[in-house]
């Protein structure tokens, strides 16, 4: 008996999904579980597992095809019905092939016999006619053959302007024959980002404040506590734990920041999971994470390891990218050293880190050399007022420069 695969559900907001990859042919066998077809979402990408064991019998949904949360994407059958019917196809498709076959034969022995006679005739023609000594050159210096030449005059006597014609005429058809354009569909999660982005863009009124910090200290930190956080943890001690832990705090002093436009209503959040913005080769993904505040350096640097884990595997879940409420990107390890981050809606904010450069600043009257890093903090101005958002960065800043002050949640 036969049954059909159904594109599952995927979560409360998504409403269809691309088909991105076929793993299982028509006629292959499989286990119960075992992947069959990839998935592509506005947020992530799953595999769709068999719900028994069996064989593909009809592919609803081609690659590429974008398809509803319900919809049939392929018929499973029995093994040896589907098998069955695969010979039967494939008897009659051979059928069909072998008369195409002998009518192709038929016309391939046609088409060489015209063109035959009619090299032959050009062969002689071009026996007849006698070539200039200055055609002779230019056919040598670029290695023509004179029988690919068209000759205008009546006589089948090839003339400079022939050869020039030709050669101009190869130069042409070369230049045309590459491609300058290459058309490539857009992925679900990129149309989905444009979109967002856009959105984002329309609805909030977005602004960006900067300042920049002394990374000094913090690497100092992590120089002296890099091995016995390995040794505890079994992660690397980075700069993102420091920020989110200096985020956090800076959003309990600024709940604004921490809040979202929800109709006409503002919607103040008790609760602090951040996302930390990955980008993939599909685009980007913001995995969040859950209940920052709560969290130890240990949590956070080994949830973070995780989630670009996964990313990278594409086996992100939906739990995983969803429910933040404000969003750090790092756009500093891709070399990054300023820029204006656009507002994860329905979030009011987000950070921006940057890279690392030693500047020359003055500290004290006198003229130093820091690792310095610019921060971005873009926010909407509809919640948040201007001196919210250069109180919440400044506290950043402050809190990032003095890491003692995280370190003891003071």
């Amino acid at each position: 008996m036969s049954i059909q695969l159904i594109v599952p559900t995927l979560g409360e907001s998504i409403t269809e999904a691309t088909v991105s990859k076929w793993l299982k042919k028509i006629g292959e066998p499989f286990e119960v579980d075992e992947p069959l077809v990839e998935i592509e979402t506005d947020k992530i990408t799953v595999e769709v597992p068999a719900p028994r064991a069996g064989a593909l019998s009809e592919i609803k949904a081609e690659e590429g095809t974008d398809i509803n949360i319900g919809g049939v994407l392929a018929i499973i059958g029995n093994v040896d019905t589907v098998k069955k019917i695969s010979e039967e196809n494939n008897e009659k498709k051979n059928d069909e092939s072998n008369d195409k076959d002998q009518n192709l034969k038929t016309k391939v022995l046609t088409e060489a016999k015209i063109t035959d006679e009619k090299k032959e005739k050009k062969e002689l023609k071009n026996e007849l006619s006698k070539l200039s000594p200055s055609v002779k050159k230019m056919l040598a210096e670029n290695s023509l053959n004179p029988d690919s030449i068209k000759p205008n005059r009546e006589d089948g006597r090839i003339t400079k302007e022939d050869v020039l014609n030709f050669m101009n005429n190869k130069s042409s058809q070369k230049n045309s024959s590459v491609e300058k354009e290459e058309i490539v569909r857009m992925s679900k999660i990129r149309r989905t980002i444009a979109s967002r982005l856009k959105d984002a863009q329309n609805t909030a009124a977005i602004l960006t404040t900067f300042n920049e910090v002394d990374m000094s200290e913090i690497m100092k930190v992590r120089e002296s506590k890099k091995e016995d956080f390995k040794e505890r943890y079994d992660v690397k001690l980075g700069f993102m734990s420091f920020f989110v832990k200096a985020t956090v705090m800076s959003l309990q002093e600024y709940p604004a920041v921490n809040a979202e436009i929800r109709e006409d209503n503002i919607i103040y959040k008790n609760h602090f999971d951040i996302g930390i913005a990955v980008g993939t080769e599909k685009g980007l993904v913001v995995p969040v994470l859950k209940n920052a505040d709560d969290m130890t350096f240990g949590d956070i640097e080994k949830n973070i390891v995780a989630f670009s884990t996964k990313a990278k595997e594409g086996s992100l879940t939906m739990n995983d990218l969803t429910g933040g409420t404000f969003t750090i990107s790092n756009g500093g390890v891709y070399g990054s050293m300023l820029s204006t981050p656009i507002i994860n809606r329905p979030q009011s904010g987000i950070l921006g880190m940057h890279n690392i450069q030693k500047r020359a600043v003055v500290i004290d009257d006198e003229i130093v050399i820091r690792p310095m890093m610019y921060l971005a903090f873009s926010y909407d101005h509809r919640i948040i007022d201007g001196k919210e958002s250069v109180g919440f960065l400044l506290n950043i800043k402050t809190l990032l420069e003095n890491p003692s002050q995280i370190l003891l949640g003071i």
